[in-house]
């Protein structure tokens, strides 16, 4: 399986010199067998304009599957030109919401005025389909999904396996949402672990410092400590440092990643745009 991030960083676009080697395109990861074009497209940030670059040109088809609605995961779906092309097929998924049909909710927020056409008007064949948490057959992928806490609407982590290797995404989690865990950081909840159960890479929400947590737990976010204590407890090989703030810079994050270099249980990296990472 090959992972590739497309955007990493969490709420808004970060531009300028500031965020250029990690990248400031919000949330996006496209995921392939091996040696393939990818056919899994995970959230649909601002890095999805970067889509195109890993199909060399060539349009998407396949399945985009989003966490939840929150702008910086769904921004990207017009502006990708591998999307929104007559030759793409696209099959997108979101959790399914107590009001309104796939399409119905996701045009809430794409259509007039807030935006110049509808999903349904995008280029090329889509389809539009609500998930329930369990496990689905997804673009040659098994595909568990299972309920976080995030605040302001429903939102869902993911467990991809390609019968080898496994990644889970889990990139906007407000743990402290089911109470303070262990150690403050939030709640190691059965949904987490067992989505993260063995995982050779977890890519999980890490916006904020343990020192900012307190201030910004009521953000639904997760500190970064939290996240490696979760992928330790549920036996990760590496996890990846994901959703960054949208003010942490290069040099900060360069700092967390020196900070967590000789860790190896699990191994941690720090989330970067255009890494390819295969398992």
């Amino acid at each position: 399986m090959d992972v590739s991030l497309l955007g990493v960083r969490g709420s808004t676009p970060s531009p300028g010199p500031a965020f250029d080697r990690y990248g400031g395109n919000t949330s996006c990861v496209a995921v392939s067998h091996d040696g393939e074009p990818p056919t899994l497209l995970l959230d649909c940030g601002t890095g999805a304009r970067r889509l195109g670059t890993v199909l060399g040109g060539a349009p998407f088809r396949g399945v985009v599957l989003l966490t939840h609605l929150h702008w910086d995961h769904t921004h990207g779906l017009p502006f990708a030109p591998a999307l929104d092309r007559p030759d793409a097929e696209v099959e997108l998924w979101l959790p399914g919401q107590p009001h309104g049909d796939a399409l119905a909710v996701l045009s809430r927020a794409m259509s007039p005025p807030h935006f110049p056409i509808t999903p349904d008007e995008l280029r090329g064949r889509w389809q539009f389909w609500s998930l329930e948490p369990g496990v689905t057959k997804l673009a040659g992928f098994e595909v568990t999904a299972a309920e976080v806490p995030h605040k302001g609407g429903r939102t869902f982590g993911y467990r991809v396996s390609d019968g080898r290797s496994v990644l889970t995404y889990i990139p906007d989690h407000g743990p402290s949402a089911l109470g303070p865990g262990p150690d403050g950081l939030g709640e190691r909840h059965p949904a987490a672990l067992g989505l993260a159960a063995g995982a050779d890479l977890l890519l999980h929400d890490a916006q904020h410092t343990r020192d900012e947590l307190p201030a910004r737990a009521s953000f639904g976010h997760s500190a970064i400590d939290y996240a490696i204590d979760l992928g330790a407890q549920a036996g990760v090989t590496t996890v990846g440092l994901f959703h960054h703030d949208p003010a942490r810079t290069d040099d900060e994050l360069d700092a967390i990643a020196a900070a967590h270099a000789a860790d190896d249980r699990p191994r941690v990296i720090v989330a970067a745009e255009d890494r390819m990472i295969r398992l």
